[in-house]
């Protein structure tokens, strides 16, 4: 049994047990000792996946369910970072809303446990163990204001919906045991590529699991819990939802559908079609129609993970897979890029909050522009890279989808290139409307204050809207980072 392949989720288990445990002796109400055991904690566990990522090796261990390679070690880099940063922007919110309390840090290191699980993952039974950790952990968060009713709705929702979509998911696993007569990823794709199992049995066993990843991933037609969880849940767990869990969704669908079903593309592939498109319409119109902030960003969110889908359908090409490493490393360039921003979004949603007030309505944003010049400039730059504006990431990323569409010469893959970026311009709308109330309309009476100014947050801000304009203006590396981890994932 190799344990090296799990010292990561071995040292985040053990500090997530021992913060809460020294949490109990904190007297601190700012949970000063707390916060920095957890941000150490986590800088230790982001080294050790860096220092794997760079050794470049891939290793199996706990007798074969566990894989130990650059795609999954990179994937899990970026959502402890995310991590890391959502509790720095959520430590000032929390702290004015009786909600910093030892269990919002523990909970959050088991969000990332689960995570760090699902992208290690080598066996069908670790990937719903390493889902069911962050959900229920989730789902708790969603609920830490238990005097809240919104929020215990919320939770409430998530909870059903979750369980049906685990549900899904496991239904179409077990299928894939009983045609397959194995849970091991690479077993399961070696029986398939045989060509002896029933096929009405795999279809059905992927059309479930196709569903139950949808949910996880907020697309159509399995959207229905985003607009009520992101609008409901205190918005530093709407982060934390909307951040690295979007990466470990990613993850999971490499390891089954690409490493697992890659033999069955042509199914999965044509549902993906669907669930993009629809999710790229569905999210764009209805978040046209938005008045509240986290509720436009939760119908963006649906639009963006349809965007991203795209770049999944064309890896595998009329039987052939020579662009396989091009579309998955794209799509991964997107949800990590997308990550980023979403980050920034909803921190400075939180630094704008104040005791009573959560600045959620689009309108809480009139005048910013005067009030406070350099919030509103940041806050564009997050709004141009999710339109897909030069040169912010997020131009380049929607670029690498389309670039991956277009390279396949196929006809059909060339239209769906053509919808996509009619449906950006669809989706640019609501986000340049941001920009517009912010540069554009006068405050309303209750925002005419200047935002207080907090040095540590303020910098992370900063140092985050910096990050979406240097990745726009040089992608070179983070997207050889990508396509390096992706290339290696298939090699294997």
């Amino acid at each position: 049994m190799n344990w090296l392949v799990v010292y990561p989720e071995a040292l985040l288990l053990l500090m997530a047990c021992a913060v809460a445990l020294v949490d109990l002796y904190v007297t601190d109400e700012r949970r000063r000792p707390t916060f920095w055991l957890t941000q150490a904690s986590l800088v230790a566990v982001a080294a050790m996946h860096l220092a794997y990522y760079q050794g470049g090796a891939t290793a199996y261990g706990m007798q074969g369910m566990m894989v130990s390679d650059p795609m999954g070690h990179l994937l899990a880099f970026f959502a402890t970072v995310a991590v890391i940063i959502t509790i720095a922007y959520a430590q000032p919110y929390i702290a004015s809303r009786e909600m910093l309390k030892g269990e919002f840090f523990s909970l959050t290191m088991f969000v990332l446990l689960g995570i760090c699980v699902m992208c290690s993952a080598n066996n069908f039974l670790v990937v719903y163990l390493g889902l069911e950790i962050m959900s229920l952990s989730l789902y708790a968060l969603v609920a830490l204001r238990r005097d809240h009713g919104v929020s215990t709705e919320a939770a409430m929702k998530y909870f059903v919906l979750g369980a049906l979509a685990s549900g899904f998911l496991l239904y179409g696993l077990s299928m894939m045991y009983g045609a397959t007569k194995s849970l091991e990823i690479n077993e399961v794709f070696a029986a398939i590529g045989t060509g002896r199992i029933n096929g009405t049995v795999l279809t059905f066993g992927v059309v479930f699991v196709v569903a139950g990843l949808a949910f996880k991933l907020g697309v159509v037609p399995f959207h229905m819990w985003v607009p009520d969880v992101y609008q409901g849940a205190p918005t530093a767990v709407t982060l934390l939802i909307g951040g690295a869990p979007k990466l470990a969704a990613f993850a999971i669908t490499v390891r089954l559908l690409v490493e697992g079903m890659l033999g069955l593309a042509v199914d999965w592939q044509q549902m993906m079609v669907v669930l993009a498109v629809s999710s790229l319409v569905i999210g764009n119109l209805a978040a046209i129609a938005q008045t509240n902030l986290k509720r436009m960003l939760a119908y963006s969110t649906i639009s963006q993970m349809g965007f991203m889908l795209l770049g999944m359908t064309a890896g595998v090409v009329s039987g052939n897979t020579l662009s396989a490493g091009n579309a998955y490393s794209s799509a991964m360039f997107y949800v990590v890029t997308y990550v980023i921003t979403t980050l920034g979004t909803f921190g400075l949603i939180m630094f704008l909050a104040r005791g009573g007030f959560e600045s959620e309505e689009i309108a809480d944003l009139a005048g910013l522009g005067k009030r406070a010049p350099w919030l509103a400039g940041i806050m564009t730059l997050f709004m141009f890279s999710l339109a897909g504006v030069p040169p912010m990431v997020g131009f380049y990323a929607k670029l690498a989808i389309l670039q991956a569409l277009i390279t396949t010469n196929v006809t059909g893959y060339l239209v769906l290139a053509v919808v996509a970026v009619l449906l950006s311009l669809v989706g640019a709308f609501y986000y340049l409307r941001i920009v517009k109330v912010m540069y554009f309309d006068e405050p309303l009476p209750a925002n005419a204050s200047r935002p207080v100014q907090g040095g540590g947050v303020s910098a992370l801000l900063a140092v985050n809207g910096a990050a979406v304009l240097v990745f726009g203006l040089l992608p070179g590396g983070l997207m050889a980072m990508c396509r390096d981890a992706i290339l290696r994932a298939l090699a294997t």
